[in-house]
């Protein structure tokens, strides 16, 4: 129910707010065709004065997917653009065309932003993601079915079983369950996106097995999918790299931040969980493997901060892609030490990937589409805007809230946020408080909507009970944990 009531009022907010801004307060004509469509119907107009021709011809090269056309008379623009503008040089422009902005190119080129793809387009990228899946689930599946054949799903349950049992208490020793949840968690601590999916949707089937209730989350499954949801990433890597193409001046200032926050937010998606379901989490086994991983990641932390930039993704890339390498390897050796027919079973789990990337199609639908229309509809902004005033009202330094936009957006699409992200550093310098603030911001949690229609929806799971609370209040502490660390690192 709490996931129907959720995309119910993500509708009925987006199609108020568009109708509001509508005819009350911008009269935005065409917000409605924007919302169903994703195209607009407002045309930018401008003219370039004291610029060259390189410059103007770059320019628009730029602007064009945006909807701004470049007019041969200044009395045709309702832009005027020039490449620096003082008061005497805006005057002397509006005694030309007394209704048309003056602006700078770096101005226009810093208030970019791509139209949000409306219903009809939202459906088709829907299709399109779960089609992507398709061949990644085949491949990473059909291992898994050689894996469990093996008996290697059972050994690394077995060996991760202590720790697993006394937060999963609800899943038998030795369940391949474990062997599953702690291969998402481990493609998903290296940043591996597409082999945790799979690997993720494997584990959410075990624990359907268990589940005596088919269409309400069990326990295990609660618990599972926030710890996966609050994103445990060792290396942000693809964010390092998005700082280095914005110039930031040292792009790996913020791997410790980023490190902190997402480890903060999953030990606070483990507490809020164990809350509920009554687990004791201060039990011995609990603590010492809390403290090991903590001490690994400290480990790697020191090492990482000796490499610079070019360093730290060439290192990302070989651990990464690396252990995918081996992990298939190991897989083989161990099915042919157990004379299992290795092609047999991959072909078996891959016809699974099939069938699981298809079932996804419904669910992802709705939920894109609900966030779209909450995007297009200005909701967003008037959310921002209105987090500025409060805490401007109480005193409170506002630099922060700039960069909150991305932690607004993660929550509904990891490639909005990524966005968004980029966005902050562009308009604010990469190097800023915002910038590097949204950089935090993006590494310390994952895509809770997304996580819960691919995954609920892989089993067909229609009451999530608690899950999306707890998730999303993983994401707050995270969220808060993120602007101290700034504020504690970069002043």
């Amino acid at each position: 129910m709490a996931l129907s009531r959720i995309w119910s009022a993500f509708i009925i907010i987006a199609i108020v707010m568009a109708g509001y801004k509508c005819f009350f307060v911008d009269g935005q004509q065409d917000i409605f065709s924007r919302m169903v469509t994703g195209k607009s119907d407002e045309v930018f107009n401008y003219y370039a004065v004291g610029s060259t021709a390189e410059t103007a011809e770059s320019f628009a090269k730029q602007v064009e997917p945006f909807a701004y056309k470049r007019k041969d008379k200044i009395e045709d623009a309702n832009i005027i653009l020039a490449e620096n503008i003082n008061a005497d040089t805006i005057k002397i422009l509006r005694t030309k065309n007394p209704t048309a902005k003056v602006l700078t190119y770096k101005q226009v080129l810093n208030r970019l932003q791509k139209p949000v793809d409306g219903i009809i387009e939202t459906c088709k990228t829907a299709v399109n993601i779960c089609i992507g899946l398709i061949g990644i689930m085949a491949l990473f599946m059909g291992f898994m079915s050689i894996a469990e054949r093996a008996g290697g799903i059972n050994l690394l349950s077995r060996i991760i079983g202590p720790f697993f049992s006394r937060i999963f208490p609800d899943v038998p020793k030795g369940h391949p369950a474990m062997g599953h949840m702690m291969m998402n968690f481990s493609a998903n601590l290296l940043g591996l996106d597409n082999a945790a999916t799979p690997f993720g949707i494997k584990a959410m089937e075990s624990l359907q097995t268990l589940n005596p209730q088919k269409e309400r989350a069990s326990n295990a499954q609660i618990m599972f999918l926030c710890l996966h949801a609050s994103g445990l990433t060792l290396i942000p890597v693809s964010i390092i790299a998005l700082r280095a193409g914005t110039k930031a001046a040292n792009p790996t200032d913020i791997f410790i931040p980023c490190m902190i926050a997402t480890f903060v937010a999953t030990m606070a998606a483990m507490f809020i969980v164990s809350m509920k379901q009554k687990i004791n989490i201060f039990q011995p086994v609990i603590m010492a493997w809390v403290f090991g991983i903590s001490g690994v990641i400290a480990a790697l932390v020191l090492y990482l901060k000796s490499l610079d930039a070019d360093g730290v993704q060439s290192f990302s890339g070989i651990l990464s892609n690396g252990l995918i390498l081996l992990i298939f390897i190991l897989i083989i050796l161990g099915a042919l030490y157990k004379k299992i027919d290795v092609f047999d079973a991959f072909i078996d789990g891959a016809k699974g990937g099939f069938e699981v990337a298809v079932r996804i199609i419904p669910f992802l639908v709705g939920m894109l589409v609900a966030i779209s229309m909450l995007r297009n509809s200005g909701a967003f902004d008037v959310l921002i805007n209105g987090f500025k005033y409060i805490f401007a009202a109480v005193g409170m330094d506002t630099r922060f809230v700039d960069g909150l936009p991305t932690a607004l957006i993660k929550p509904f699409s990891g490639g909005g946020a990524r966005g968004m992200m980029v966005d902050t550093m562009k308009t604010y310098g990469a190097d800023s408080f915002a910038g590097r603030l949204s950089c935090v911001l993006q590494g310390s949690s994952d895509t809770t909507f997304y996580v819960i229609a691919v995954y609920f929806g892989a089993v067909s799971i229609k009451n999530t009970r608690y899950a999306i609370g707890s998730m999303l209040l993983a994401d707050l502490v995270g969220i808060i944990t993120s602007v101290i660390l700034c504020y504690m690192f970069f002043g």
